[in-house]
């Protein structure tokens, strides 16, 4: 009841339709928005971010998501992890006639250059198209963060709790059966080990903008 009603309250006080409210069972801190229409927008938070955050921190929290909603940036990402998937499955098919292509005219001793080359070609453009529309996915998901952590502030003028709020997230985010980083991204932090999905990989990559970042901005309102 106490989740309901600030997600109701904040829905009414920014004309905005109730999305459904799910539980994420797992201690650590962590909240996400989903969806693509009004009938299938959702809020998803945690259990420990339920019962470790204060009522103002929640309130933020559950704000910033709403910003998603509202923003329908949760609409745009949903639609660029879709392509991103469209691509990764192109490159593997011709990838794949590129290889069974080059074995069959390697058995029957044929070049086969012509038709080798319009699938090389083809695979270099899905590549290409695969690795462009990833660094479109990781650019919307960086800005994204920011925008809704500003969303949060425009509709709590509480810009201290958001930053209380991340502090907190900050030391524990790690949602334990989140595998797949395309629906991670989706998180106000992202829910696994920093370790395993930093290292290594230049700030391009990111799904997030440091959460470090977000609270200094956050603590100069």
């Amino acid at each position: 009841m106490r989740i309901y009603n600030m997600v109701e309250n904040l829905c009414v006080s920014q004309g905005m339709s109730m999305p459904r409210i799910d539980l994420i069972e797992d201690d650590s801190l962590n909240a996400f928005a989903s969806g693509i229409s009004d009938s299938t927008y959702t809020i998803s938070l945690s259990h420990g971010l339920i019962n470790k955050l204060n009522d103002e921190e929640l309130e933020a929290v559950i704000a910033h998501e709403l910003s998603h909603i509202r923003n329908r940036d949760v609409r745009l990402l949903v639609v660029s992890i879709v392509f991103v998937g469209i691509f990764a499955m192109l490159t593997q098919i011709a990838f794949r006639g590129l290889l069974t292509t080059s074995h069959q005219s390697r058995s029957n001793n044929k070049s086969g250059g012509g038709v080798i080359l319009i699938i090389v070609a083809t695979s270099v453009v899905v590549g290409i198209g695969y690795i462009f529309s990833n660094l479109m996915r990781f650019a919307i998901s960086k800005s994204r963060e920011y925008i809704a952590d500003t969303g949060s502030v425009e509709m709590t003028q509480r810009p201290q709790a958001l930053a209380s709020a991340l502090k907190k997230i900050a030391r524990n985010p790690n949602i334990e059966a989140m595998e797949r980083n395309d629906i991670a991204q989706l998180f106000i932090d992202h829910p696994r080990r920093r370790e395993q999905f930093l290292s290594g990989i230049s700030d391009l990559f990111d799904t997030h903008p440091p959460i470090e970042k977000r609270i200094t901005i956050l603590e100069q309102y």
